[in-house]
């Protein structure tokens, strides 16, 4: 889907996935020194407004105007130093440079094919500081056959291993495993790895 595709799939409801951030991204963030995070494909910023909420200072990445446009309307509900610890950047991801001082980036939910999603791992691994920590969370593989809901399309999927050989010897590798994800439609199945930079 293109960017068109993605404002068009936005502008179809109030808030496509929620306002409460992702409960993997909570679990794996909270204990860690807040910082600067990179939110790259943040959709309509539900886990860049937790971040700015407990502290950090986010550079939120898509390049859906329309989601962008939602996310900043429900920060603006946030007191100010909330509002100003969040810049909404309009960028496609896959050929966007950032600096290289991030404490955190996630990329959470972002399926692109294997060339592409190991470009935008090598360039979330340049984009953090030494013993900084990156977050990929997505729909595995087995979702498609074992799980519900999802991309349908196998070449835009990955497992935890896939991710872990596209990081390769630039990154401590501190959690790759495949989590069930609890639906009303019943349980979906998705990869999360989390890495520290070396």
């Amino acid at each position: 889907m293109d960017a068109k595709d993605w404002d068009d799939r936005y502008a179809q409801a109030d808030l496509v996935w929620g306002a409460p951030p992702n409960s993997l991204v909570v679990q794996q963030v909270w204990p860690l020194q807040r910082g600067r995070a990179l939110d790259l494909a943040c959709g309509e910023g539900r886990n860049a407004i937790w971040l700015a909420v407990t502290g950090w200072r986010v550079t939120a990445v898509d390049f859906s105007r329309v989601a962008l446009d939602k996310g900043a309307t429900v920060a603006a509900r946030s007191p100010r130093s909330v509002r100003e610890r969040i810049e909404w950047v309009r960028a496609d991801v896959t050929d966007a440079q950032f600096d290289s001082d991030y404490d955190l980036v996630l990329l959470v939910f972002l399926h692109l094919p294997a060339d592409e999603r190991a470009a935008v791992l090598t360039a979330s691994i340049d984009a953090l500081t030494p013993g900084g920590t990156l977050i990929v969370l997505g729909h595995d593989s087995d979702n498609i056959t074992s799980g519900v809901g999802g991309p349908q399309d196998p070449a835009i999927l990955f497992t935890p291993d896939d991710v872990v050989a596209e990081l390769g010897t630039r990154a401590d590798i501190r959690v790759a495993e495949r989590r069930l994800r609890e639906t009303p439609a019943g349980d979906a199945i998705d990869a999360l790895v989390v890495a520290t930079k070396l």
